[in-house]
């Protein structure tokens, strides 16, 4: 009997050993991502639910289950408050020392709350990327009432995502669900800290899915199949959403995550009807490649769509009511590669149907460079099937890195910057410049450098562009300083400002 025990413990020994030592050869513990993820068998219809004791219509396990995973962000924004301009008329009658007796350019604080949802026991957390953009401090809130200050890891303003970190550990991570599973009329709950409240669960139900609302699409251009375009294939749902929602949670009745709150639609800005969720099949790859990559990886297809219904498609001469027209290929892109052509309607991705330009959007914005994905064309009133590798926007295979460095030497001044027209080059009578178009937060708020400032030399040498300046800025070395000479719009005089770095 005591050999036979001898034995067992030994077998079970063993046992272990080759599990662990597959578990890391196979590299099963070298995830970049640690996600908790949902068992994908799709949910039924308001019945199965894994509380022990829920039933249909129950929300109670849902909400027990995901408000200890969502967060209170509030985030504080530094702005650069400008003296008043003194126009030359007032001037002419009241001297130059009219209106000198103004104060020097002078720093605010304001205040902005949001709501955010853990997505790793580790204390990475999602949110939107209007919840901290421009943020000089972020704030998480715990519903134990524990605070934190978070870090920034990265935003993508393309849909309205951000991903910020919090050092602590065995945090309450939500659980990622499916939402491509999701069915309209299915029950859904929105978790989040609404007008500065404590923790708030609302109840509503999907009421559409793949919704653009042009919220993201403001300085889009449409016409460029290289542009880097935002997705908007919201799910649109009429559970309670207000202003503080954003970066909180959309839930199923397991409490799984489904979406990240992020809009809604009304005259008011106050809830009147209907909220709009980032989907987690996008949030999951937005944030992995954010933390993998540091930049979200994006396919391109290479194509100018169009959006068809019947009246479109009179217009451009084709018989298939719905779908996406090609009306144009992209030479040496991933379609005119695969053998997409003009005139070409796609009417499947992946065997989905595919009737929206949002719905195509969100199925590319899935997938990263070198992708393969099946499509689905009718070409002249038969359907043929291709296989079409993505590429980036160079044209390549292979995913692009964020260069760190320049961009983030230049985002340190605190401002945007634009280059000047030739039109104002030759009215200024300079050769080049970069004019600093706005200020929000950084080294320049601690000079005396204005908005509308015109950068012609930084450190002795010359600016034509925006990239230059960002070169000049990267170089600096710590301790160095940063020495900027311009000039203001209607004024020939130079200016000499000394930036810290």
């Amino acid at each position: 009997m005591r050999n036979n025990w001898k034995f067992l413990v030994l077998i079970a020994l063993l046992s272990s050993a080759v599990t662990l030592a597959a578990y890391n050869l196979l590299g099963f513990n070298k995830r970049d991502v640690i996600f908790s993820e949902s068992n994908p068998t799709p949910i039924g219809r308001l019945a199965a639910l894994t509380g022990p004791t829920a039933g249909p219509g129950d929300f109670t396990y849902a909400a027990e289950s995901a408000t200890p995973a969502v967060v209170h962000i509030k985030t504080t924004v530094t702005r650069t408050v400008r003296q008043q301009q003194v126009p030359d008329i007032f001037r002419d009658f009241f001297g130059d020392e009219f209106g000198r007796q103004q104060g020097p350019p002078r720093r605010q604080q304001g205040q902005a709350s949001g709501s955010g949802v853990i997505i790793s026991r580790d204390g990475y957390i999602v949110t939107n990327n209007h919840v901290v953009q421009d943020a000089s401090e972020v704030e998480v809130i715990m519903t134990d009432k524990r605070s934190f200050k978070a870090k920034v890891i990265g935003t993508d303003p393309l849909t309205d995502l951000a991903v910020v970190k919090i050092e602590s550990g065995n945090l309450p991570a939500i659980t990622l669900g499916d939402s491509d599973a999701l069915k309209l009329g299915e029950w859904v709950l929105a978790v989040g800290y609404p007008l500065d409240l404590e923790s708030t669960v609302t109840a509503g139900i999907v009421s559409a899915k793949g919704r653009g609302i042009g919220i993201l699409n403001q300085n889009m251009d449409r016409n460029d199949p290289k542009a880097d375009t935002p997705i908007e294939s919201f799910i649109q749902t009429d559970a309670a959403i207000n202003p503080g929602n954003s970066g909180g949670a959309l839930v199923n009745l397991r409490g799984e995550l489904v979406g990240i709150n992020s809009a809604i639609a009304s005259a008011t800005g106050y809830y009147s009807g209907y909220g709009f969720a980032v989907p987690v099949s996008l949030v999951k790859k937005v944030t992995a490649d954010i933390l993998k990559y540091g930049n979200v990886q994006r396919g391109y297809l290479g194509i100018i769509p169009i959006e068809l219904d019947s009246k479109r498609a009179k217009e451009v001469g084709t018989n298939v009511g719905r779908g996406i027209y090609i009306n144009e290929v992209v030479d040496n892109g991933a379609a005119k590669v695969a053998g997409l052509k003009k005139g070409d309607v796609i009417v499947k991705m992946e065997g989905q149907p595919v009737d929206s330009d949002a719905q195509m959007r969100e199925i590319i914005g899935r997938r990263r460079p070198g992708d393969v994905i099946n499509i689905t064309v009718n070409r002249d009133g038969s359907e043929r099937d291709f296989k079409v590798e993505l590429r980036n926007r160079n044209g390549g295979r292979d995913v692009i890195k964020r260069t760190e460095a320049p961009a983030a030497s230049l985002r340190s001044l605190g401002a945007d910057f634009e280059e000047l027209s030739a039109q104002d080059r030759q009215k200024l009578g300079i050769t080049g410049g970069v004019r600093v178009k706005r200020i929000y937060d950084g080294k320049l708020t601690e000079t005396d450098v204005e908005e509308g400032f015109i950068i012609v030399k930084a450190n002795g040498k010359n600016i034509k562009t925006v990239k230059e300046l960002q070169d000049i800025v990267a170089s600096v070395k710590e301790g160095e300083g940063l020495m900027l000479i311009g000039m203001y719009p209607n004024s020939s005089r130079m200016y000499y400002h000394a930036v810290p770095m």
